[in-house]
């Protein structure tokens, strides 16, 4: 019996955690130790035989990371309490704002178009990653009619590849705030969202589901068939 699949290409969304790297200015760098090394193992095991086991120090907002409801709201979700339909195989909808500072409702265009979607806003800022200027506070953000028109469309999740979803001199906060507040969970500092199809592509991305956290590391996975 013959089998004809279609191919699946899979897209690695999340930036690698490296020890001392700087996420968002102000946070504490992660650490990554041996705390069982193979030399201590393999004098205990058997001939040849041998392993090690380490440890990583972190603070939530390390490298591709997702917000829950609960980091702006204390009666929201937090990573452990977050829908898994919300994470998993959630189709996916790009937009495309490559240089924009604002991310404006315009740019969303049809917001029919993005009901239920995991909505992830492409502006080329990974390209800066690890440098000076990705640090930098005239990062691309969602505008307010943005944040609005993301919550009327009842989307998913929002993802961008910036430092910020929002401008980070704004003390308001809306694009956290609001879509928060809806719960919708926010990931941010995604990257090679250039290589998403605008639809057709779904995403998961999960976070250890560790409670009383508000924001965790994900592995952020784009797949489509070609």
């Amino acid at each position: 019996m013959r089998h004809d699949y279609a191919p699946v290409v899979i897209v690695d969304l999340s930036h690698e955690i490296v020890a001392g790297m700087t996420t968002y200015p102000g946070t504490a760098p992660p650490g990554v130790q041996v705390t069982t090394s193979r030399e201590a193992s393999a004098a205990r095991l058997g001939t040849g035989v041998s392993f090690e086991i380490g440890s990583a120090t972190l603070v939530g907002n390390t490298g591709t990371y997702l917000d829950s409801p609960y980091h702006y709201h204390p009666d929201r979700a937090d990573i452990a309490q977050l829908p898994l339909e919300r994470l998993v195989n959630v189709p996916v909808a790009i937009i495309h704002a490559f240089g924009e500072q604002a991310v404006t409702a315009a740019h969303l265009g049809d917001p029919g178009a993005l009901w239920g979607k995991a909505v992830l806003v492409y502006t080329g800022w990974a390209r800066y990653w690890r440098t000076a200027r990705y640090l930098d506070f005239d990062c691309p953000h969602l505008t307010v009619d943005a944040v609005e028109a993301l919550v009327n469309a009842n989307v998913a999740l929002v993802g961008i590849d910036s430092l910020n979803i929002d401008d980070p001199t704004d003390p308001h906060r809306p694009a956290h705030h609001g879509l928060l507040g809806a719960d919708i969970p926010i990931i941010e500092h995604l990257t090679n969202l250039e290589r998403v199809p605008v639809e057709g592509a779904r995403l998961t991305a999960l976070p250890p589901p560790v409670r009383g956290m508000a924001s965790f590391p994900v592995r952020a996975v784009a797949t489509y068939e070609t």
